[in-house]
């Protein structure tokens, strides 16, 4: 048995954080540990090849057509839809998995593989206290079935429910240290503040990667850990590493454009950047996008990418999805920050995140309102987590309520974590400390 203190502690060279949300469907692309596959000249779940998910969606939808009421299967085909869904950014395959996957339930009511499937298609959707009811069904019915808890453990996590989410990532070790296993324990690691503990895990993980997705996952989530700390040219390398590894990585994509935009390679950054939100436009990488045209002056084309960020945002919606904590931090920044204290407000109802709490903090504070912000950025501070953008935030908030030396403190905080946090933040605060006559 593994321990999230114990992973913590391995040497570097053999030992071992999303919304963790990107690897929500890590490992369950096969079909569940408890049920055999069926042959279809092959297995559907694997003819096509590990990293063919259009081609196991398709081996699947051959075996439906002739075996229409293979319940298994059709839970199968509902998870390679999902893992489309987070490859492409298309997000229709949010609704052929939620019809697959009460047919399924329907063919084989309480079936585990379907019950995780829908705690998955929750997650993605945002939707996490669906997704934590579907993963306490799954465990009521499975208890020792490892598939159950990255779902509960993501869920948890975005619900704020921290330790509920450590106790599945502790069971989830317990039953599978593997891949799925130790990135969750590094995102839990590294929330509690603890970062050397957490790369330690990461790295753990990357030994245990068995495909070219996982290992490109591993190396941006170690990325994304040396950018927290500051240290770009150093992301640059893990993230060059990771699309390497697999070209379709976009979180290793928006990660490159960010750190060469730090960097000083503008037109390389602008280049990745354009080449992101053409293939894959998700809020948070429009948002990115845009955030760093603006930071050049050409408000025209930054525009531009505000607008597909509302569209895209439309569009989630559209397939019962959500992404009211980009949306809102954007309405913040650039939109009405009345409307992203009604979204972050409601958000913060539903689950008391760190996340949450500092985008709350920010929308009240950009309204006006700032010393009512002081209560949830207390609240964003009560894990070991420090990100610069949390310091930024809160000294805005310290400012504009008269503490100028706490304002200064909290801004130099910021750069000190990284001077790059935000091509727009990291700006103000420079400028902020200079006007307050601090070095």
């Amino acid at each position: 048995m593994k321990t999230l203190r114990a992973l913590g502690h391995r040497p570097a060279a053999t030992g071992l954080a999303c919304v963790v949300v990107a690897a929500v469907t890590a490992g369950l692309l096969s079909l569940s540990p408890d049920t055999p596959p069926r042959p279809v000249h092959g297995n559907p779940a694997t003819a096509a090849g590990a990293q063919d998910v259009p081609g196991q969606i398709e081996a699947r939808r051959a075996w439906l057509r002739e075996h229409p009421d293979d319940g298994t299967v059709w839970a199968g085909l509902a998870l390679g839809y999902l893992e489309q869904a987070r490859r492409t950014a298309d997000f229709s395959y949010y609704g052929k998995a939620e019809q697959a996957l009460k047919r399924s339930l329907a063919l084989q009511p309480g079936n585990v593989t379907a019950l995780v499937g829908m705690g998955t298609l929750a997650n993605a959707r945002h939707d996490f206290a669906a997704a934590r009811r579907w993963g306490e069904q799954a465990r009521r019915a499975q208890p020792g079935n490892w598939t159950v808890y990255p779902v509960l453990a993501d869920a948890y996590t975005q619900l704020g429910a921290y330790p509920r989410a450590t106790a599945a990532v502790q069971r989830l070790l317990d039953l599978k240290p593997g891949v799925a296993a130790f990135t969750r324990a590094a995102y839990e690691l590294e929330m509690q503040g603890r970062t050397e503990e957490a790369e330690g895990a990461l790295r753990r993980a990357l030994e245990d990667s068995a495909v070219p997705a996982e290992r490109a996952f591993c190396l941006h989530r170690l990325g994304e850990l040396d950018w927290d700390r500051g240290r770009p040219a150093r992301a640059h390398a893990h993230y060059e590493e990771a699309l390497r590894a697999d070209p379709d990585a976009h979180a290793a994509l928006a990660g490159r454009a960010k750190a060469r935009a730090a960097l000083g390679r503008t037109e390389a950054a602008l280049a990745d950047y354009r080449t992101l939100t053409e293939r894959v436009p998700l809020p948070e990488y429009v948002l990115l996008h845009g955030e760093f045209l603006e930071s050049l002056g050409r408000g025209d084309e930054a525009e531009s990418q505000y607008e597909l960020l509302r569209a895209q945002v439309r569009l989630l919606e559209e397939q019962g999805a959500d992404d009211d904590l980009t949306l809102g931090l954007f309405e913040a920044d650039h939109g009405d920050p009345a409307v992203a204290v009604r979204k972050l407000g409601a958000e913060w109802s539903r689950r008391k995140s760190v996340l949450v709490a500092d985008g709350l903090a920010w929308a009240l504070h950009r309204a006006g309102r700032s010393a009512e912000a002081a209560g949830p950025a207390e609240s964003a501070a009560k894990l070991g987590w420090r990100p610069a953008s949390f310091a930024y935030h809160r000294g805005e908030i310290e400012r504009a309520l008269g503490r100028e030396g706490e304002a200064r403190r909290l801004f130099s905080a910021a750069l000190r974590a990284n001077p790059h946090f935000s091509p727009l933040h990291a700006r103000a605060a420079r400028k902020a400390l200079r006007a307050g006559g601090a070095s």
